[in-house]
């Protein structure tokens, strides 16, 4: 049986940290910076984790 390929826009998107939990990057601040507070950007800055209903699905595309 082939081997299961990474999902390379996955493998660009995310990050799984020493634990095993995913990471990623807020949505929000790729463009019409303009219109958005100070704060709210500022609130975007970082990472966070995916969604236990996401995580499956995301794993999978990792070759997890």
């Amino acid at each position: 049986m082939p081997k299961q390929k990474t999902h390379k826009g996955a493998k660009a998107r995310f990050k799984v940290t020493g634990s095993g939990k995913l990471r990623r990057r807020q949505q929000g601040l790729n463009h019409k910076k303009m219109a958005k507070s100070a704060r709210r950007k500022r609130r975007l800055h970082g990472e966070t984790t995916v969604s236990p209903a996401d995580t499956k699905e995301v794993k999978r595309m990792l070759g997890r």
